[in-house]
């Protein structure tokens, strides 16, 4: 037998399993890549291979065919719709500062007045003394032993000053639109952190009179009390990047100076970007259109579908820049080492896991002082949820009601909408047992038609009241 017979009785020899067994064949693509690159490397080594060699060896697939896709990888497609993504939007930035010209004014961001509005800066650096009642409250109860009672409706009166008189002044001296979102949002932030100190130190005392009927040993690494109330302990929780209070957090050992720079750095840069694309995109859009629930409802979609794509675009610039820069950087400052503020909520199938992974301090904070209280006081789980979205709108419209000074309650609806949307994104995604699905069909209901009904409702009524102001 000659060389090449030799080779190839070997080659159909290593054919005939492959051939007989399909499951063989669909492994992945890697392992078939890896087989050919070692063929090639031992055709080049062999100086008898001839024009005769078998090059159809094996049963493949095509990489796009529905047995092969799901084993490939996409990353040069990807790296494709991002190349197309970069091009379009350059195109349609570039033809927009060509029709338009560039439209940013300090205008919408600052009024005239913003020098002089100094009640609002003062009220933000006076929210801190609040913290200073709260922890007054604590230390009576130490020493004087008030009961309970006293002590819910002191931290009742403390908290609830921490939104009535942010609202006050906003009210009264009317700044503008940045500085009143601002004030209401930090406003909001001390009042859930006291919320949750008065509730923690509750559940201490709880627990110690429990352990004391028990003869129960409690974890001290849990809580401390009475020790654990210090102005020290006080102040880092109420700079710390959390909202929910508890003994001790895990800290990091030192601050990476040059970490936080570059972070700072890209924070300037995309509060740059979202107030470009608002000036630039979402203000002009919402002037030149009609209320959407007057007038014709096709246009009304079609402002609808305008709009989705520059909201959607400030929407992931708030979430970049509140989320992962600003956060992360309150967090190295302060050695915060729990950095989980968010989750993959790009990745949510149902609109019920996008409000468990989009915002985690605040899910956390709902999960421990509302949702599980509610369940031990006998309300049905249904019932907790309706609660915690309640909270959740009552506060979106303050902080859009208030410092637009209208009170329309669209962001309220809009939260509250929020339930019935779960419930039918839950049927849908049990209904086609897709992942994909699922995620198309939050990202459709929540981003592509959602949110920019939401701007269209409050944002037009919002720049036609103060019209006047904005062309001056």
């Amino acid at each position: 037998m000659s060389e090449e017979e030799s080779v190839l009785s070997s080659n159909a020899s290593e054919e005939t399993p492959l051939l007989r067994n399909r499951s063989s064949i669909r492994k992945g693509s890697d392992s078939t890549y890896s087989s050919d690159a070692k063929d090639v490397q031992r055709s080049k080594s062999d100086v008898n291979f001839r024009a005769s060699a078998l090059t159809h060896k094996r049963l493949r697939e095509s990489p796009l065919s529905s047995d092969a896709i799901f084993y490939q990888s996409h990353a040069g497609l990807f790296n494709l719709c991002v190349v197309i993504l970069v091009a379009v939007n350059s195109r349609l930035i570039i033809e927009n500062l060509m029709k338009y010209g560039l439209l940013i004014r300090a205008g919408f961001w600052f009024s005239s007045k913003s020098i002089r509005e100094w009640p609002v800066l003062m009220c933000g650096l006076s929210l801190p003394l609040l913290a200073l009642c709260s922890y007054a409250v604590e230390k009576m109860k130490i020493y004087f032993h008030i009961p309970e009672w006293i002590m819910f409706v002191l931290h009742f009166a403390i908290s609830t000053s921490s939104i009535l008189y942010p609202v006050y002044v906003i009210m009264r001296v009317q700044p503008a639109l940045i500085f009143g979102i601002n004030l209401m949002l930090f406003s909001i932030t001390y009042w859930m952190k006291l919320v949750s100190y008065a509730h923690t130190n509750y559940d201490f005392r709880c627990l110690r009179q429990e352990s004391k009927k028990d003869e129960a040993t409690v974890d001290a690494q849990q809580y401390d009390y009475p020790q654990n109330i210090s102005l020290k302990g006080l102040a880092y929780f109420m700079v710390a990047p959390t909202l929910c209070y508890q003994v001790s957090y895990p800290s990091t050992n030192r601050i990476r100076k040059g970490w936080v720079f570059r972070q700072v750095a890209k924070l300037l840069i995309f509060t740059g970007l979202m107030g470009f694309i608002i000036e630039q995109y979402v203000n002009p859009t919402i002037q030149n259109s009609q209320h959407p629930l007057k007038g014709n409802y096709l246009y009304a979609i079609e402002r609808v579908l305008k709009l989705s794509i520059p909201t959607l675009y400030v929407w992931l610039c708030i979430f970049y820049t509140l989320f992962h820069l600003w956060l992360n950087i309150i967090a190295e400052l302060t050695y915060f080492g729990d950095r989980e503020f968010y989750k993959d909520w790009w990745n949510a199938r149902t609109v019920e896991e996008y409000w468990k992974s989009w915002n985690m301090p605040v899910h956390r904070w709902m999960v421990r002082h509302v949702y599980f209280p509610c369940l031990r006081k006998g309300i049905s789980r249904d019932g907790a949820v309706f609660i915690s979205f309640i909270i959740s709108g009552v506060f979106h419209e303050l902080c859009i009601g208030i410092p637009c000074h209208m009170f329309r309650c669209w962001a309220f609806l809009g939260i509250m909408f929020q339930v019935p949307l779960m419930i039918l994104t839950d049927y849908l995604h049990k209904r086609f047992q897709s992942t994909m699905v699922g995620n198309i069909i939050f990202w459709v209901f929540f981003c592509i038609v959602g949110q920019p009904i939401s701007v269209l409702l409050y944002y037009h009524d919002y720049i036609n009241q103060n019209s006047s102001h904005f062309k001056g």
